[in-house]
């Protein structure tokens, strides 16, 4: 089994930055492909980032392509999410997410690991 926990939600201004964390324990850290979702209020979960295994290829929806950088640190077993330019309509609950295949999905549905989500609030 896999926990996630993610932490470095917050509230921001409009233009700010923040950089989540997602610590993995449970599973070699290596073998694991990740995902960022977000969920705001009412809408449904939606992939935000991605990454493979070993950290080379990238993966973005097109709302926070240039923004958004997705990094791992396989020795810490951490994955990040740095967000900069940050709108309110990045606002949601943020969750970590994990799976033991190597592609990466956009979709919820094909990783069955996730965190235990963060806010992050951004105002105008």
């Amino acid at each position: 089994q896999v926990q996630l926990v993610e932490s470095g939600g917050g509230l921001v201004q409009a233009g700010g930055s923040l950089r989540l964390s997602c610590a993995a324990s449970g599973r070699a850290f290596s073998t694991l492909t990740l995902g960022w979702f977000r969920q705001a209020p009412g809408q449904e979960r939606e992939f935000v980032a991605g990454i493979s295994r070993s950290g080379e290829s990238t993966y973005y929806t097109d709302s926070v392509k240039e923004r958004f950088t997705i990094s791992r640190d396989n020795v810490k077993s951490t994955v990040y999410l740095q967000m900069n330019s940050l709108k309110p309509e990045d606002t949601g609950v943020y969750y970590c997410a994990a799976r033991d295949f190597t592609a990466v999905l956009p979709t919820r549905d094909g990783y069955p690991y996730w965190g235990q989500g963060t806010q992050v609030t951004v105002s105008s």
